[in-house]
């Protein structure tokens, strides 16, 4: 097997933690087109019978820190995305905040983190607890649920309420989203793509994003549908079924980058 053959099931899961870690699509990418610079110059850089993955994940991590530093440095060249994530980190622990992102959307465990970051597993731990006090204590939102499907609309609106925010309303159609996003200008968006009357939980966000700037969660149990690479995507893309960690790691990764935010 090439390395490309090798790498390309990993490209769709690298981006969307490039993305979280720095904020957009623009920027998340630019992480992993680093990565691919670096591995088309240097093809054994990496060793592709041995964990594959945390060593795809650790280039990654890497590069934000080296982009994260450039855009300290006042580098005009890096992404505005990650001069923004520049400056949140400087109040939140950038590790802190990777290892929570490794573990819990991820699905890397303590020692697999710890690798990737350079930290022991009991480090790690450490990291994520802390990760989620700072941030939680940071952010503060009214939150807008577009489910179709009750149970799982419960259990979204009870993750959310145990965070601290607000839930303004819990739609089921196209409909229904457009008009409670115009009644209540939410200050984030939690969106299924396929609602109650088979209308399209994409098209109602980008009927609301018309109107509005607000982040939007998608969560979804086809995530490949939406990272083709063939239009504009979402930063942040959970998959179902769903972990409550990763969905409350999720709210507060976004809200983090949100300059609307209100201080808790």
């Amino acid at each position: 097997m090439s390395l490309g053959q090798a790498i390309a099931p990993h490209l769709p899961y690298l981006r969307r933690y490039g993305r979280a870690i720095s904020g957009s699509q623009q920027s998340g990418d630019a992480l992993v087109a680093r990565l691919l610079e670096t591995l088309v110059a240097h093809p054994d850089a990496i060793d592709t019978g041995n964990e594959l993955r945390i060593q795809l994940y650790r280039m990654v991590h890497d590069n934000f820190g080296l982009m994260t530093d450039q855009a300290a440095a006042g580098d005009e060249t890096i992404p505005a995305e990650i001069a923004v994530a520049d400056a949140r980190l400087r109040r939140i622990p950038s590790l802190a905040r990777q290892a929570l992102l490794l573990t819990a959307v991820e699905g890397f465990n303590a020692a697999e983190t710890g690798r990737i970051i350079g930290r022991d597993a009991a480090a790690v731990e450490a990291l994520i607890a802390e990760a989620m006090e700072e941030i939680d204590r940071q952010t503060r939102a009214r939150i807008l649920i577009i489910e179709d499907e009750p149970i799982i609309a419960m259990d979204i609106e009870m993750i959310v309420r145990e965070l601290g925010h607000d839930v303004v309303a819990v739609a089921t159609t196209h409909a229904e989203a457009v008009a409670d996003a115009q009644t209540h200008q939410p200050g984030l968006v939690l969106a299924d793509i396929q609602l109650a009357d088979n209308s399209s939980g994409i098209e109602a966000v980008q009927e609301i994003l018309t109107a509005m700037t607000v982040p939007v969660i998608f969560i979804t149990a086809f995530p490949e549908r939406l990272l083709t690479g063939d239009r504009p995507e979402p930063a942040f893309l959970l998959t179902k079924p769903y972990q409550p960690a990763t969905l409350r790691a999720a709210i507060s990764q976004v809200l983090f980058f949100d300059e609307s935010t209100v201080p808790a």
